[in-house]
């Protein structure tokens, strides 16, 4: 009976060796690994603070959406539907072509414009300057024939399926100008999406910026002195609303849509993006100068590559892949996340994505704050030759080729590096959830060997003392004659 005792304290002892270990890991777990930041610790400026019924803030270089007001709903873009128009243009023509006027560009339109007239030519080059600076829909239907070859209804079909290229899901154009049509809405964060990706060409950042244009004379028309419409950036009509940091956009306005307004403005690094949609002509103004006021003085831009101490270019590879002191692996030093003020770089998690790889792309670290994406950085190639790296779990071809590399580089390499190949590295989560599972296998192996040692140390026990077990064999005899 005893002997049972010690046997269920010895495994009760194993056990709670188990549990306790166990514990100590959940509690490592709990210690070393950031809790999820509420949306309360994200910056807000208050829900009665902007007046227009729709807006944005994203930030450029990051595509992180720092400010939000309804920014799904679907509305009537009016005319910033031509920053869509004029990106186009700029992707599938050259400025010094001749753009030639219908009769569809100049009667099937109506609004604003500059007036031009039937068979007249202007250049390319003119035409966009008119389309962003005058809002004029005549210019934006003729460039839009010509781009297409003058078939009209491609070029719609060229602008919605670039927005769906861009990852629009609440667009749908059906003109190239935004004049009234219950079939033509967007969003607010749709249209931070085409604005962002318009701002990367340089030549339509130039338009946009511009606050006064000289139009000179065609064959059918005089010489044209043309100023923006953005108040923000241009003078001509009034100094009330302008912003030292803006550096341009597009309005928009019908009395379906009431105003829409899309700018850019640069501080401190960070390129800011603010769309606001059913405004009106007061709101538009002071809500986006306030919204760029509230992210500029909340929000900041980091370098990765410079502030990212849990990883550095030798932890991205291990030894054998650099070759004499470079590494094989570094992150891409012009990637930036954007963070709260408030924070700090190591509030951030990581992950590790694989979709958009390449030869020089070996792998993307995307940050986290909280549930918020706040940027990304591609691990990049160095140049430097190895015969494999962490990265070769990605099949990567040859551009001219069309070879396996990854494929190619595992079947050269040593055998005791191949192991490698799939070496990630990255997720701090990762390797604790390895950890844990390694401690919580020792902690086990080690209460088996405990339960095993007390077993052999009873029975040595029992050896020891001869006479209490020939008193036992006895009295097993005696209840077997009874």
């Amino acid at each position: 009976m005893k002997n049972k005792t010690n046997k269920r304290k010895t495994i009760r002892k194993a056990l709670s060796t188990v549990l306790l270990g166990l514990l100590v890991i959940t509690a490592s777990f709990s210690m070393t690994t950031k809790p999820a930041f509420a949306d309360t610790q994200w910056p807000d400026p208050g829900p009665d603070s902007i007046e227009s019924q729709c807006a944005i803030v994203m930030e450029a270089n990051t595509g992180t959406v720092l400010y939000e007001k309804n920014m799904h709903t679907q509305c009537y873009p009016a005319s910033i539907t031509k920053i869509m128009t004029t990106m186009l243009a700029l992707e599938n023509s050259s400025l010094d072509e001749t753009v030639t006027f219908s009769k569809d560009a100049v009667y099937n339109t109506e609004g604003s414009g500059i007036y031009r007239n039937v068979d007249e030519h202007m250049s390319m080059k003119d035409c966009l300057y008119a389309v962003m600076l005058e809002s004029a829909n005549e210019c934006a239907y003729a460039v839009a024939e010509h781009v297409a070859g003058g078939d009209y209804q491609k070029f719609i079909q060229m602008m919605n399926d670039k927005a769906t290229s861009l990852g629009c899901q609440e667009t749908h154009f059906n003109n190239c100008n935004g004049l009234p049509d219950t079939t033509h809405v967007t969003s607010c964060y749709d249209m931070a999406l085409i604005a962002r990706e318009a701002i990367k060409n340089n030549t339509f950042r130039q338009i946009i910026s511009t606050s006064r244009y000289d139009l000179g004379a065609t064959d059918k028309s005089e010489p044209l002195a043309m100023f923006n419409h953005h108040k923000m950036i241009c003078a001509n009509r009034t100094r009330q609303y302008l912003y030292k940091n803006a550096i341009g956009g597009k309005t928009g306005y019908t009395h379906a849509a009431g105003n829409t307004l899309v700018t850019y403005a640069e501080k401190d690094g960070m390129m800011l993006i603010c769309v606001v949609m059913r405004s009106n002509s007061t709101a538009q103004w002071n809500d986006t100068r306030n919204l760029f006021e509230y992210c500029f003085n909340n929000f900041a831009l980091y370098n990765v590559s410079q502030n990212e101490t849990r990883f550095n270019d030798a932890s991205l590879c291990d030894a054998e892949y650099t070759q004499g002191t470079e590494s094989y692996a570094k992150i891409d030093t012009d990637a930036a996340i954007v963070l709260p003020r408030s924070a700090s770089f190591a509030d951030t998690q990581t992950e590790v994505n694989y979709d958009q790889t390449s030869k020089q792309v070996l792998g993307t670290l995307v940050y986290k704050y909280g549930d918020r994406t706040v940027g990304t950085a591609n691990v990049v190639s160095t140049g430097n030759q190895a015969s494999v790296y962490p990265f070769s779990n990605v099949k990567q071809r040859d551009s001219s080729s069309g070879a396996d590399l990854s494929a190619a580089s595992a079947s050269s390499a040593p055998a005791e590096t191949s192991d490698k190949s799939s070496h990630s590295g990255f997720s701090i989560h990762t390797v604790l959830i390895i950890i844990g599972i390694a401690a919580v296998v020792v902690i086990v192996l080690v209460a088996v060997f405990v339960i095993r040692s007390q077993r052999r140390s009873r029975g040595w026990r029992e050896t020891q003392h001869p006479k209490r077990n020939s008193v036992k064999i006895k009295n097993a005899h005696k209840r077997r004659r009874n």
